[in-house]
C-alpha cells in the first residue's frame, strides 16, 4: 500500500493562489516537481524529516483533495445514515489517516520521475481524469490516474485510481465491512485507534 501511495503522493502538494484557475494537468505537474524539489534539498535526522514530510504532507499536498466528497465515496450508502457530527467526524479521521500515509510514503522517495499526459476538455468541463506516470529507475511505469472536479477555488482531487485500482473503491470496502459489524460510530473509532496508533510509532522511531 505505501508504494502505491507513494505514487499518488509525489504527484501533489498545495499550488499558491493565482488569478487565473490553473489547469488540472498543469497543476499536477507544477506541483509534483516543487514537492520533489523540497524532498531532494532536505536534511537531518530520521525524526526531523519525519516531522517535516508531515507538515509538509498536511501543508502542501492535502489542500488539493476534496475529502468531504472523498469520505462520502468511500463510506458509500451509509453516508446518509451518519449524522452531521458523525460526517464531521468521518471526514476528520480519514484525512489523518491520509496524512500519516502520505508522509510515510514520502520518506521512501528516491528518484521516481513524473510523467503528466495532457489532457483534453472543453471549457465548460467540470470533472476530468489527468492521466500520469511513474517512471522507475528499472521495471515498469506505475500508472496513477487522477479524478478531479472544478470548484470554486480550482481543481480537486476526488480519487485516485493506480494500475486500475480506486483509493476509493479499495476504501469502501474495507468501511462497509466494519459499519456493518460495529456502526459508525465504530468505523470512527477503528479509524480513530488507527491514527492514534500511528503517531505512537512515529514517536517510538
Amino acid at each position: 500500500m505505501k508504494r502505491i501511495l507513494l505514487s499518488m503522493v509525489v504527484g501533489l502538494s498545495c499550488v499558491t493562489a493565482q488569478a487565473e484557475i490553473q489547469a488540472p494537468d498543469a497543476m499536477i505537474k507544477d506541483v509534483a516537481q516543487e514537492v520533489i524539489v523540497i524532498i531532494k534539498q532536505d536534511a537531518g535526522s530520521k525524526a526531523d524529516n519525519q516531522k517535516k514530510i508531515l507538515a509538509l504532507v498536511d501543508a502542501r499536498v492535502l489542500p488539493n483533495f476534496d475529502f468531504t466528497h472523498m469520505t462520502q465515496l468511500a463510506v458509500g450508502r451509509y453516508w446518509r445514515q451518519a449524522t452531521p457530527e458523525q460526517q464531521k467526524a468521518l471526514v476528520a479521521e480519514f484525512r489523518n489517516m491520509l496524512v500519516r500515509t502520505y508522509a510515510n510514503a514520502l520518506s521512501m522517495y528516491r528518484d521516481q520521475k513524473i510523467e503528466v499526459r495532457p489532457v483534453k476538455m472543453n471549457a465548460g468541463d467540470k470533472e476530468v481524469v489527468v492521466n500520469t506516470r511513474i517512471i522507475k529507475s528499472s521495471g515498469q511505469p506505475t500508472l496513477v490516474d487522477y479524478k478531479m472536479e472544478k470548484e470554486a477555488d480550482g481543481w480537486k482531487v476526488y480519487d485516485v485510481v493506480i494500475e486500475a485500482v480506486s483509493l476509493v473503491t479499495n476504501y469502501r470496502g474495507q468501511f462497509a465491512t466494519t459499519i456493518q459489524q460495529s456502526g459508525i460510530d465504530g468505523l470512527i473509532k477503528e479509524l480513530s485507534g488507527m491514527n492514534a496508533g500511528s503517531v505512537r510509532k512515529a514517536d517510538v522511531k
